[in-house]
């Protein structure tokens, strides 16, 4: 293994298909300059559509924990976290239900004139068994699971960072090799099930400044597909600051034809962590701070975004007293706020 793990422990396990249903039937007041969207009494507006497109949950963790603390007259604390329910963060797609909870997002965004910001992380053999593994039984699960989050998405638009760590895996020795052929061809299909949809957007991830160098990387990335995409994503649930990340990006881009890339800017405000056991600095390490928000005003014509792929506030597994990977965390989330310049 390398210093840092890139996207162990992200995916959110509180999105049901209840709540996907019901956040598509959310209002978003005036498209330009949107009123209060409701967010469990957190009253979360959208952010400006010409500096950060994508969608704003008002009903995620975050909106609910600054309802929470707002009802128990902890007014500062509910500020703090106001800092992440107020950011466009990812949608992370469960097994179960695909179809529906990719149309209830896409729907709510296009309701609110924005773009869903949508993870698949479904991979077999995902995470090599760790925090955070799992995955579609096999190839044909997968294929299908695939086919349900397109079908949900329809028309409508979305960004989608496909498969946090899958090619990285590939490289580092993590994924037995019997199983590479088979994540090649799952990566490929996923990229080209996506791609043929009318306004979707396919960043295939490539992995995080701290781990190796784009040598090893840039030709797993062909093989998954990377030319049909429209990018890579950098830094997917990792601290590796923005100036790292771009020029880690940049040089990467220059193997894989000029693709462009987005970066993941959750958790990256203070750095990565460099304390401590080498192999666990990557799960929710203490001193870190939210980076720069969501934006696509970004400051290289090779970043088309700053996102927040992993969701701030949710725990990267089971280490350093936290819940089980994704699960919501508020001590952490609130730590991470207190730490950061965000407004």
């Amino acid at each position: 293994m390398y210093g840092s793990r890139g996207a162990a422990g992200a995916r959110a396990t509180a999105v049901v298909l209840g709540a996907a249903l019901l956040i598509a039937g959310c209002s978003s007041g005036d498209k330009d300059d949107p009123e209060p969207d409701g967010g469990a009494g957190a009253e979360i507006t959208q952010q400006p559509k010409n500096i950060a497109p994508f969608w704003v949950n008002p009903d995620g963790n975050a909106a609910e924990q600054v309802a929470d603390y707002q009802k128990a007259g902890k007014d500062s604390e509910a500020e703090q976290i106001r800092k992440i329910a107020q950011q466009p963060t990812g949608e992370w797609i469960s097994p179960e239900s695909p179809e529906q909870e990719a149309r209830g997002f896409t729907e709510a965004a296009a309701k609110a004139d924005r773009t869903a910001l949508l993870v698949l992380y479904n991979i077999p053999h995902r995470d090599c068994g760790q925090y955070s593994g799992g995955g579609a039984a096999d190839g044909n699960a997968y294929r299908a699971w695939i086919d349900g989050v397109a079908q949900g998405i329809g028309d409508r638009a979305a960004t989608v960072v496909l498969e946090p760590d899958a090619v990285l895996h590939l490289v580092d020795g993590c994924t037995p090799g019997e199983f590479h052929e088979e994540r090649y061809d799952l990566l490929k299909y996923a990229v080209a099930k996506l791609k043929s949809l009318k306004t979707t957007k396919v960043y295939l991830d490539a992995g995080n400044a701290g781990w190796g160098h784009p040598d090893q990387i840039f030709d797993p990335l062909q093989r998954a597909g990377i030319a049909e995409a429209d990018g890579f994503s950098v830094n997917v649930s990792n601290f590796y600051s923005t100036e790292e990340s771009i020029a880690y990006g940049k040089a990467l881009s220059t193997k894989v034809g000029g693709k462009p890339f987005v970066i993941d800017t959750s958790r990256n405000g203070n750095g990565p962590y460099t304390e401590g056991n080498p192999d666990e600095r990557w799960c929710n390490p203490p001193g870190r701070a939210l980076g720069e928000t969501p934006t696509t005003k970004t400051a290289d014509p090779l970043v088309d975004a700053y996102l927040w792929v992993k969701r701030p506030g949710e725990s990267d597994g089971e280490c350093k007293g936290g819940p089980k990977a994704g699960e919501w965390w508020p001590a952490y989330a609130l730590k991470l706020a207190q730490g950061s310049d965000t407004p």
